[in-house]
């Protein structure tokens, strides 16, 4: 296929870095969002979000006139869906964005477009959700409309590298969908392409992300244990590694983010008298914010009054800026309801929160404890000397064993780990 169109609904995370990859390898692309600001930020060459790179990118697929932006979709040969599927306070898929972007698109659907859905969704939403809307087309779904699933995996921070390198699934109502997705996908992927049936696509990108929560899970839990028996997780699982076949994950604070935070629980809703070790998983996760605030509550169990916390770092990961599903946000949560913690916070990928500081310095002034809740590398090496000077008390909570203990105590502070339950 030479230089074919493709229209893109949704302008975030993965719709843009995918909008604007295309656009660079000579697509004309029309990114599509409702939020009038991202559109207009992408006409001008500016994003909204950050990941390395992408400013570059982008500016340069806008002046190429490759890429431009709209509020409602265009005719084009390929229209790839990339909108969110968040769950709903009752764990359950909300759909309402890919019904929304699958009806939007129906009266630009011509004889031998492909439609493509990257959103991470339950198995059976392009069957049973999609399908149904995509016929009031009056296309035969698989001989005029070829229609699939490619989800992406990509880390943020990395988007751009992985979008190209990473291998890639492809599942299509029938083979000549996947095969034609398969064509349009390799202008820029250099990873394999394996071509599977569309429900299997789906479940595998879920179980993929299932798995890693699971792994987290069982961290989590023994982080907890290990708290209680005396005994440092973190080199339990260390030496536990040491095996060739264990490979255990790292605990801390909660899971976030848009992937591992949602998917299993699109399994959940599908089979849940068979998917036990996946809900309790997720609840195991679920309950870690809470489980460092009572940790933070038998720190500072004698301090009087309202004690005065300092969080480092927000973000569902180090060294970006999404806050999407974050536990650190969950845990600010928690101690907002209880109402005898003045909360401090500082993360300097986070451009506005209620409780932000400018810096590491205010963020501990009066502080009882300081929290270092995501390991951004800026945190690494901590002014201490100049955090001590205006801390009430000097206490340091590591949730994610980045800080040297020696280095904190030398200091003068009490450093505590998660998960050691010699630092009880």
């Amino acid at each position: 296929m030479s230089q074919p169109k493709i229209c893109v609904i949704g302008l975030g995370y993965i719709g843009l870095p995918t909008s604007a990859i295309f656009a660079t390898h000579g697509c004309k692309v029309i990114g599509v969002d409702v939020n009038e600001k991202i559109v207009n930020a992408l006409n001008k060459g500016e994003i909204t979000i950050e990941e390395p790179y992408l400013d570059i990118m982008v500016q340069a697929a806008v002046r190429s006139g490759n890429l431009i932006a709209d509020t409602k979709p265009h005719e084009a040969d390929a229209f790839i869906i990339a909108v969110p599927t968040p769950v709903t306070k009752d764990k359950k898929a909300d759909m309402s964005y890919v019904v929304a972007a699958t009806e939007a698109i129906v009266p630009y659907l011509r004889k031998g477009n492909m439609v493509i859905l990257e959103s991470t969704s339950p198995p059976g939403t392009v069957e049973e959700l999609m399908v149904p809307i995509l016929q009031k087309s009056g296309l035969k779904i698989g001989e005029e409309l070829y229609v699939g699933h490619s989800p992406e995996r990509v880390l943020p921070g990395k988007i751009l590298w992985e979008l190209v390198h990473n291998n890639r699934i492809i599942g299509g109502v029938n083979r000549v969908s996947a095969e034609k997705i398969r064509d349009l996908y390799k202008i820029f992927v250099n990873g394999e392409i394996y071509l599977t049936d569309v429900r299997t696509a789906e479940m595998c990108k879920v179980v993929e992300n299932t798995f890693r929560d699971v792994n987290i899970a069982l961290a989590n839990e023994l982080a907890r244990i290990c708290e209680r028996m005396g005994i440092n997780v973190w080199e339990v699982i260390e030496l536990a590694n040491k095996h060739p076949r264990v490979n255990i994950h790292q605990p801390g604070p909660g899971v976030g983010g848009h992937c591992l935070a949602v998917d299993p629980w699109f399994i959940v809703e599908k089979v849940p008298d068979l998917a036990k070790i996946i809900e309790l998983s997720r609840k195991t996760n679920d309950s870690m914010p809470q489980h460092v605030l009572n940790r933070i509550d038998e720190i500072l169990k004698d301090v009087e009054g309202v004690r005065r916390v300092s969080i480092l770092g927000i973000t569902y990961k180090p060294n970006i800026d999404d806050v999407r599903e974050s536990p650190v946000i969950e845990l600010i949560e928690l101690m907002e309801k209880r109402g005898d913690y003045e909360i401090r916070v500082y993360d300097p990928y986070v451009k506005a929160h209620k409780y932000k500081a400018k810096d590491l310095i205010e963020v501990a002034e009066g502080s009882d404890l300081v929290v270092l809740a995501v390991h951004h590398d800026c945190f690494k090496h901590l002014p201490l000397d100049d955090m001590a000077k205006v801390m009430r008390n000097r206490n340091i909570f590591d949730t994610r064993n980045f800080l040297s203990k020696e280095e904190v105590e030398s200091k003068g502070f009490r450093y505590i780990l998660l998960g050691n339950g010699a630092s009880r």
